[in-house]
Formats: structure tokens, sequence, C-alpha cells
């Protein structure tokens, strides 16, 4: 196995671990910084939802009744009529920039990369220090290949979060996806060195992953089993060699962007 960029690898894969962040929380969970306020991710009724939508449609410019609305909406599966909620959220208070940060997010989690980054960077100069906006910001940047970029919003983060196992997990992953698997690797095991990590077993898995990488499929094996069911390591492991053993399958992907 290739020491350095792999030549064949499986960037699908590793994409979608980036995008393992706080970018897809529910908005109730914005965190202490935020001051917004939100209905509960608990499915609503569709007549509570109509009420939720009378009352924010009765002041279009009420965050918290928009925010609720939304909520309300996404606890349905109606992510796409959610996501046009807090764009007009969003565009009724243009200086609120914990509105703009959140909908930058949800622009992530929607995989709308091209639209979520301007809002985003917008937000940060608009004093949002959510350590969500900055690795949602850094996420999309890996996204579109700009990995130094995203790295410096990960170590933003990192700065004012310093033990936040899902921006870590995000700089690890930044670096696989640039080919850098030894250094992935190696912030993945710091992760994982962490008390909090025990409950967190996507660090093992992207570990596994990254140690599957690099060709080290027994050792991959030991760290999947410490949370998936045997069944599910073989298939994974399985499927891992039969995509090490295609030529060309990063430069493949990698021609055609990662996709979210």
């Amino acid at each position: 196995m290739p020491r350095g960029r792999p030549s064949a690898a499986v960037p699908l894969m590793l994409a979608a671990a980036v995008l393992l962040t706080g970018c897809n929380k529910p908005t109730g969970q914005l965190g202490a910084t935020s001051s917004l306020s939100t209905a509960s991710t608990t499915p609503v009724s569709p007549e509570a939802l109509a009420d939720l939508g009378d009352r924010w449609r009765a002041n279009p410019r009420d965050v918290n009744r928009g925010l609720a609305y939304a909520n309300g909406l996404e606890s349905l599966g109606r992510k796409d009529e959610a996501l046009g909620v807090y764009q007009r959220i969003a565009e009724a208070d243009p200086s609120n920039a914990k509105v703009a940060g959140l909908y930058g997010r949800k622009l992530v989690g929607a995989g709308k990369v091209d639209q979520a980054i301007p809002i985003l960077e917008g937000a940060e100069r608009g004093g949002d220090t959510d350590w969500r906006v900055m690795s949602a910001l850094g996420s999309a940047y890996d996204q579109k290949g700009f990995y130094e970029k995203a790295r410096k919003q990960y170590s933003r983060a990192l700065a004012s979060d310093p033990h936040n196992l899902a921006v870590m997990n995000n700089l690890a992953m930044s670096y696989a996806l640039e080919g850098n698997l030894r250094q992935a690797e190696l912030e993945l095991r710091s992760a994982d060195a962490l008390p909090n990590s025990r409950s967190e077993p996507r660090i093992r898995q992207n570990l596994a992953l990254v140690v599957g990488l690099q060709g080290r499929f027994d050792e991959a094996t030991r760290l999947a089993q410490q949370d998936l069911p045997p069944q599910q390591v073989q298939e994974n492991m399985a499927y891992l060699k039969k995509m090490l053993s295609q030529p060309n399958t990063w430069q493949q992907v990698s021609d055609n962007g990662p996709r979210g």
C-alpha cells in the first residue's frame, strides 16, 4: 500500500465521514453560545405544525417562531421546506449573524456547499463564534478541496473548544481526504485517547477506515470490532478491500469532487 496519497481508496467514504459534524444537529441543540430558542425535535402533529406555520406567517420577522416552524418541518422529514424557512428567516434579518450561521450550517447539511460558504463566511464576519459555524465552514471547504482553509477553521473551532470530538474528527478526515493518511491517523488516535471518546464510536470507525486504507486490515478489524457486530465488520472490511483493489478509484472521484 502506498505511504503517501493513495492511488486507490474510498474518498466517498471519507467525504461522508467529514460531514459527521455538528452542522446536522437538531436546531434545538445550538449550544450555550446561541441565543436562539426553538421547538422540540419530537415529531409534531399536522395540526401543531399548521399552527406553528400560521404563527410565523403572521409575523415573519419573529425569529423564534420561524425556527419553531422550521424545526417542526424537520421533525416530520420535510427538510427542503424547512430549509426554505431558514432562508426566509435569514433574509428577514440579514444583520443577525446567529441566524446566518444556522442557515449556513443547514445548507452544508443539505449538501449545498456553494451556497453555504459565503453565508457562513458572512456569519463569522458578523461575530458568530459558535464552533459549529467554524466546523461547518471547514466541512464546506473540504468538499470543495480547499483543505488548508478547512483546517484553519477546525483549528479556530478547537481553540474555543479544545477537546471537541466532532471537530477533531473533521480535522483528521480533512487530512485523509487530502491523502495524508498518517496525519489523519495521528489526529484520530489523539481523539480516541480522550475519555469522552468512549461515547463516540464514529471516531474509532473512522480510525479503522484510515488504518484500513493503509492496508493494515487486521488492525482495522480490531478497531471496528469495538463498536460493530462481527458480520458488519466483515462486510465493511470486504468492501474496503474491494475498493482498494480497483485502480484509480481516488483519482476518478477526486476529478468529480467529493460529494456530501
